[in-house]
């Protein structure tokens, strides 16, 4: 085995954004490698996540998920290489996904390493389309939105990691329509023509409110909600009788410092019956195997697409953060450290 790295660089938080984090927030740092405790593998990271999630955990507020220390390394979804072993189970050249991301090298607890597969998926495809973001979808869409065959669905943020698997787990599981909304015309196009959704528009180019009822004359079933604002305000007016919306995401107010208004017609919701239900990954761990054998077989199948936008280089990780906030991925972001 060939001697172990004295160090490696990894991503600090070095002040609170107020608003936009810019790039002096964050910090490059080069950290020692230290010997491994027992029960624990070293990894070297070979590709970690970038997440909308990640800017709430930038703010010093109780959360359902700690707040990032100062001046500490920065942690997310990561895979990569065991390169040493104080665990039993886990051999050096095992593939592993793992929570300590942002960084080089992780010294990685071995209850909290999972092994993966490389011949099964790219590694990569782990921190997606196989991973926490397509459970996410997966969960949101027929556990929490109780989605059945002829619900007719829109997704915002459709292009995204997530919302472009919603749009496609629909379709394969018998939508009568699905709608997805995205930044740019180029998204647009993508959303009907690689992942088949039946419809899509750019909100920049009119009201979202007339542009989702001109892609649903009949009304919505199910909204899956990546963005807030003006979109859930759309989804409630088109929502038919005992519509259900899965609130994932609000990324169109992270950055925002003042409160954002709510949606104006919410009354909606007593006479429609509407189900509007907040959700958390981590409470559906018990969908783990049906998820990865149902969306393992539809990328075989070739029924399932998915996209990454792949930044090179663990020097860029804070401009992949920036550029996902700012809607510059299709698909997953990961920044890959060769």
């Amino acid at each position: 085995m060939s001697a172990l790295p004295a160090s490696g660089r990894e991503w600090h938080l070095v002040a609170r954004p107020h608003g936009w984090p810019e790039a002096e927030d964050f910090a490059l740092r080069e950290a020692e490698v230290t010997a491994l405790a027992e029960g624990r593998v070293l990894v070297r990271n070979l590709h970690f996540s970038v997440d909308p999630y990640m800017r709430g955990r930038m703010n010093d507020v109780k959360s359902y998920t700690p707040p990032f220390k100062l001046d500490h390394p920065m942690d997310g979804g990561a895979v990569g290489e065991v390169v040493a072993s104080a665990a039993e189970g886990f051999e050096v050249g095992d593939h592993v996904l793992h929570g300590l991301g942002w960084r080089e090298y992780a010294s990685v607890p071995a209850q909290h390493a999972v092994k993966v597969d490389a011949s099964l998926a790219p590694l990569s495809a782990y921190l997606g389309v196989l991973g926490m973001t397509g459970l996410t979808a997966y969960a949101g869409l027929f556990e929490v939105a109780s989605f059945k065959e002829g619900d007719a669905v829109f997704v915002s943020g459709a292009a995204g990691a997530v919302g472009s698997q919603v749009g496609q787990m629909a379709r394969i599981k018998g939508a009568s329509r699905v709608i997805g909304s995205a930044g740019s015309d180029e998204k647009v196009k993508l959303l009907v023509e690689k992942y088949g959704f039946d419809a899509a528009f750019n909100y920049k180019n009119g009201p979202v409110g007339q542009q989702l009822k001109d892609a649903a004359p009949d009304g919505i079933d199910v909204y899956f909600d990546n963005v807030g604002g003006d979109h859930l305000e759309a989804a409630i007016s088109s929502f038919n009788v005992g519509g259900r919306a899965t609130i994932c995401g609000m990324i169109a107010q992270y950055n925002n410092t003042e409160a954002t208004p709510g949606p104006r017609n919410l009354a909606l919701v007593i006479g429609k019956r509407l189900r509007l239900t907040g959700m958390l990954v981590n409470d559906h761990k018990h969908l783990q195997q049906q998820f990865t054998e149902d969306v393992s077989g539809w990328i075989a199948s070739g029924e399932l697409k998915y996209d990454e936008t792949v930044v090179e280089g663990i020097e860029h990780g804070y401009d992949a953060f920036a550029g996902m906030l700012r809607g510059e991925n299709t698909g997953k972001m990961i920044v890959s450290l060769g």
